[in-house]
């Protein structure tokens, strides 16, 4: 009888869905990706004054940078918009002057894919950029170059194709959307945060890289 117990409980356990507070941080960060899809159904690249830190365009709409900033809220709670200011601020002269600009800008900064690219790289995000599926992990965020030269950014999804390629979430038109699309582009980075570090080591306080 104890027997039967003890094994009906483990299946009753293994029916029931991880928490979010459970799973593990990149899963977190897929289901707050995923979570947008449907929600966040337009593309709209419009500049617009925003909410300092935590600052965001209303949810039905934004660009491909606007999935990985509210994911990574939603999930880790780590605010990008801050951190890439935050690092603009003591740094400016390593970031892209393709904009014209002359200071950090902490409603745009952050929504812009080169910065982020730059962010990443500076805080030791980057790894090798592959075309082996296998590479390529939940969570990981990919760059790539849209015709002509548009600069693009997705989060790896945790499904995969028939060929085990993962899928990836990301706006790159019409909403988010989770698609088969990991190498239809050529890709330009590809980065993994480190998750398990305190949210006071992702603060720009001082680093120089």
């Amino acid at each position: 009888m104890k027997t039967f117990v003890l094994v009906a409980a483990m299946l009753l356990a293994a029916a029931v869905p991880l928490s979010a507070a459970q799973e593990n941080p990149e899963g977190r960060v897929v289901k707050a990706a995923r979570e947008q899809v449907g929600k966040t159904i337009r593309y709209d690249p419009g500049y617009e004054k925003l909410a300092y830190p935590g600052g965001d365009v209303p949810l039905e709409r934004g660009v491909c940078s606007d999935v990985v900033v509210r994911a990574y809220r939603a999930a880790l709670q780590m605010d990008l918009q801050k951190l890439v200011h935050e690092d603009m601020i003591l740094n400016f002269a390593g970031y892209p002057r393709l904009w014209g600009l002359k200071r950090p800008d902490s409603s745009i900064d952050h929504r812009r894919v080169p910065n982020l690219q730059t962010y990443f790289k500076r805080m030791g995000y980057a790894l090798p950029v592959t075309r082996e599926a296998k590479d390529y992990k939940p969570g990981d965020l990919v760059t790539c170059t849209l015709p002509p030269n548009l600069p693009h950014i997705m989060i790896v999804s945790d499904r995969t194709n028939a060929g085990r390629v993962p899928l990836v979430i990301h706006n790159i038109g019409a909403g988010a959307k989770e698609e088969d699309r990991l190498f239809e582009f050529p890709l330009t980075g590809h980065y993994r945060i480190k998750t398990n570090e305190p949210q006071v080591r992702h603060s720009a306080q001082g680093r120089t890289r």
